[in-house]
């Protein structure tokens, strides 16, 4: 493993073994085989404090112009309130471009992960926040955290602005209280 997280690579190895995950460097291969794509890039801050959002839109231009069916696209990282709407907005622009008509939504998904626990963060959440305006999107985002699901983990539904509120407000308070 290129980083360490106790308990990461035997959890990596056991999901290989099963045929559970995959690893490529080939991201028209990935996205055409993916039904859920998670955009999981930093975004580091800019000299102004704001959120440097060019990766994730880089990676918003790629699934469109890869995209080849219907996929379920999860905003995963810390951003300002309307971050998944220019993200969907990318990505209409660049099939409208491409004179395709693939359906597509986005789902806010915000983690409270710490560097170095993120593995047992993520195993024992005490919520999964998501938010979209597609029902059908929140039903597959259930069914890839069934397992959390079946454990009793509470699933707190809602818009997609509203989880960009709850990330951005949270870490809002948290800096505001380490500076104090």
């Amino acid at each position: 493993m290129p980083i360490y997280e106790p308990g990461l690579k035997e959890i990596m190895e056991r999901n290989r073994h099963y045929g559970r995950i995959e690893f490529t460097t080939n991201v028209k291969y990935a996205i055409k085989k993916s039904k859920v794509i998670f955009i999981t890039v930093g975004t580091p801050e800019k000299d102004n404090g704001d959120a440097d959002l060019k990766y994730v839109y880089e990676v918003a231009k790629d699934i469109a112009y890869h995209m080849n069916d219907y996929k379920v696209v999860v905003d995963k990282f810390t951003v300002p309130i309307g971050a998944g709407k220019k993200v969907k907005e990318i990505i209409q622009n660049i099939l409208k471009n491409r004179k395709l008509n693939y359906e597509f939504d986005i789902v806010s998904n915000q983690e409270f992960l710490r560097e170095g626990k993120a593995l047992y963060d993520f195993m024992h959440p005490d919520r999964i926040v998501m938010g979209s305006e597609s029902k059908k999107a929140i039903e597959i985002m259930k069914e890839v955290y069934r397992v959390l699901k079946l454990n009793d983990i509470p699933f707190m539904i809602t818009n997609i602005e509203t989880v960009e509120m709850i990330k951005y407000a949270s870490n809002a308070f948290l800096t505001m209280k380490i500076a104090m």
